[in-house]
């Protein structure tokens, strides 16, 4: 029988990076039962990229072993190394070999549709997740498939025929309509539970993005029984396809074709070969955020972050923070939203304009990375080596304000990226408090040119990306907020929750970094009172009056709505006490987008979180043009080398209002 090869990160389990440096894997949903199900007498083996650090294989050796125990007993089938090319893929095909194994062809089975690409050149047959390992085995393909929930069904029953097949979510655009892998097998076993599968084409070795389309509705003939709405989304959904794959046509090295996976929340699915780089492929008018990688999750359906969302909007089913003098009862203010006297002189004092632009300065590369070392960031796009400096860095930082580290690793075209987790952990704690943004930054919209003066794409290996607004300033804001927790802790205040900040890498790609880190987060219940995401919040266009968005609308209906609504009054309400205090100023103008109305709705790294019930808001400056028109008062040099620190529109002092109010509410929802 064919020896079943896996990867480990991401597919296998989620990969966490402690504090003394050791790695700990979690199993992901159903792994383990799908191990279990073909027994001892079937030969598994691991085929993984434990990074290229000294020590790397004998530290993932050693949590393979924690965390599966004796699944994987054959040293001969444990392979290590990089997986950019079929070279690993054909050693590991000759162990089967070697161990006797010679019937029928290995598997291999990985998220990764370019490794899967690799395995197949080297005669293996793959599937993209566990759940299809026996489909592989009996050589049957799996397919992308939209799932329609006719009337009286819901999600949890879609969950409960799904988990019991081969049948695995990747994105649920509504109540009604869920985008799925799943094989033959898996749709006759919803069509039997009374859903009703689409199947389209096979997933090999695709990846499915969802890419919104901003432009004007176009005109579109009448499709014979559908309504108005179906009408404008399949048209949109034409459109946008035609744009993705008249780009694929003109992107070097772009082979095969992309996949029509129908109409979707405001644009199109579309499944893209491996090593497409569909997240540059910029719609005309395409706003930030276009673009959204997809990734298999099982907990899409239960949405295990909904409980501790629907305990955030009433108020009542997370504990209230104790007050100072007392181990129960409420703090003043706690239950009305408005931050502490001793929260607001505490974020006066630690976030500051000159902090932010410190920090700004040295992460776009303005100022030396590190005080006292001449080196200078040029990018911090995730396919540069800067980026791991960055990462380093932004570690040593934290880590430095008293706060436990640790590193989430993944992978991107074949790229090996971290997000920075840093945590004040509260013995007894009901729920954590989240401050986040984004690490990376990217150029794609910038005009270059050649030698010749002829047009050509932006190049991450050798163009500048300073990213000060994007997101400079939210990582800036993400240190100085750390440092006011550690200020007050020094002083002997303790926060009734956990507070931790984490720093997302590869949003640029399609949201990829925190997709991750919340896909990890949701398999491990993790309790999760609120996250507050700071995504661009240093442009102001001279001239204009400032405007705080707070956006907080999402695509996924229940208790995450009243919840996210719910945290962003919170922001509001911070923003107006803080104004309170500076009466001679005008203050910014704040506009809470919510619903259908809010235009960041999926945008940004607050979505991954909104997809698993959890309660999410990002806070950023005038970004989006009105419903009216009217263009936003952010910065003008979005993605572009002229988003730098001293860019006309980069201001400081805005960005510290906004720090501040995000500061004060995770301080407030963790009850100091």
């Amino acid at each position: 029988m064919p020896v079943l090869f896996f990867d480990i990160g991401a597919t296998l389990a989620d990969a966490h990076v402690q504090p003394d440096g050791s790695l700990e894997l979690r199993p992901r949903p159903r792994v383990e039962n799908v191990l279990d199900a073909f027994g001892t007498e079937w030969r598994k083996g691991i085929i993984s990229d434990p990074g290229p650090s000294v020590g790397a294989a004998e530290r993932a050796e050693a949590a393979l072993r924690r965390a599966f125990a004796t699944r994987f007993p054959d040293d001969r089938l444990i392979h290590w190394g990089r997986k950019n090319s079929r070279t690993l893929f054909d050693t590991a095909a000759a162990s089967a070999v070697a161990v006797g194994e010679e019937d029928g062809a290995s598997v291999f089975v990985g998220e990764d549709a370019h490794e899967r690409a690799f395995a197949r050149e080297a005669g293996m047959r793959t599937a993209p997740h566990p759940v299809f390992t026996r489909a592989a085995v009996e050589d049957r393909p799996v397919l992308w498939a939209r799932i329609t929930l006719p009337d009286g069904t819901g999600l949890p029953e879609l969950e409960a025929a799904a988990n019991a097949a081969e049948v695995v979510p990747v994105h649920v655009a509504s109540e009604r309509l869920v985008l799925a892998m799943t094989t033959t097998r898996g749709a006759e076993a919803l069509a039997d539970a009374g859903f009703l599968p689409d199947l389209r084409g096979a997933v090999e070795d695709t990846t499915a993005f969802l890419v919104r389309d901003d432009r004007p509705t176009p005109s579109a003939s009448a499709l014979t029984g559908a309504s108005a709405d179906e009408v404008t989304a399949a048209a949109r959904a034409a459109t946008a396809f035609d744009f993705v794959a008249g780009q694929m046509e003109a992107a070097p090295g772009a082979d095969g074709k992309p996949v029509p996976l129908g109409p979707a929340p405001g644009g199109v699915y579309v499944a893209v070969p491996a090593g497409v780089p569909v997240e540059d492929f910029h719609l005309p008018g395409a706003r930030p955020g276009h673009t959204e990688r997809l990734l298999p999750d099982p907990a899409l359906l239960s949405r295990p972050g909904a409980a501790f969302a629907a305990g955030l909007s009433s108020l009542t089913g997370l504990r209230p923070p104790p007050g100072p003098e007392s181990g129960e009862g409420s703090r003043e203010g706690f239950e009305d939203g408005l931050p502490s006297a001793e929260a607001l002189a505490a974020v006066r004092a630690a976030v500051t304009p000159e902090v932010l632009r410190e920090h700004t300065a040295r992460f776009s590369g303005r100022e030396p990375l590190v005080e006292g070392d001449p080196l200078t960031v040029r990018s911090r796009h995730a396919a540069t080596h800067d980026n791991t400096l960055v990462v380093r860095v932004l570690a040593n930082r934290l880590q430095n304000l008293g706060l436990t580290v640790r590193l989430h690793p993944f992978t991107w075209r074949d790229h090996h990226l971290f997000n920075v987790e840093a945590e004040h952990t509260v013995a007894g704690s009901d729920a954590t408090v989240l401050v986040t943004a984004h690490m990376d930054s990217t150029a794609t919209s910038e005009d270059f040119v050649d030698v010749h003066g002829l047009p050509r794409p932006y190049d991450p290996s050798r163009d500048p990306a300073p990213g000060a607004d994007d997101d400079g300033s939210g990582t800036a804001a993400v240190l100085a907020a750390a440092a006011c927790l550690r200020d007050l802790v020094a002083g002997g205040r303790e926060p009734a929750r956990s507070i931790r900040f984490v720093l997302f890498n590869a949003e640029e790609q399609g949201l990829v970094g925190s997709k991750f880190y919340a896909r990890a987060a949701a398999a491990a219940g993790d309790p999760i009172a609120g996250v507050l995401q700071m995504d661009m919040i240093a442009g102001h266009q001279p001239g204009t009056r400032p405007v705080v968005e707070v956006h907080t609308g999402s695509a996924v209906p229940g208790p995450v709505v009243e919840a996210s609504d719910a945290l962003g009054s919170r922001v509001e309400q911070a923003l107006l006490a803080l104004a309170a205090e500076d009466p001679g100023g005008l203050g910014p103008k704040t506009q809470q987008l919510t619903g259908d109305a809010d235009p960041a709705v999926g945008r940004s790294d607050h979505a991954s979180f909104h997809e698993r019930g959890y309660a999410a808001v990002a806070v950023s400056e005038d970004l989006f043009a009105t419903p009216g028109g009217a263009e936003g008062t952010g910065t003008r040099k979005y993605h572009t080398t002229g988003d730098t620190v001293t860019d006309v529109d980069h201001d400081p002092d805005f960005a510290t209002t906004v720090a501040r109010a995000v500061t004060a509410t995770a301080l407030t929802l963790a009850g100091i």
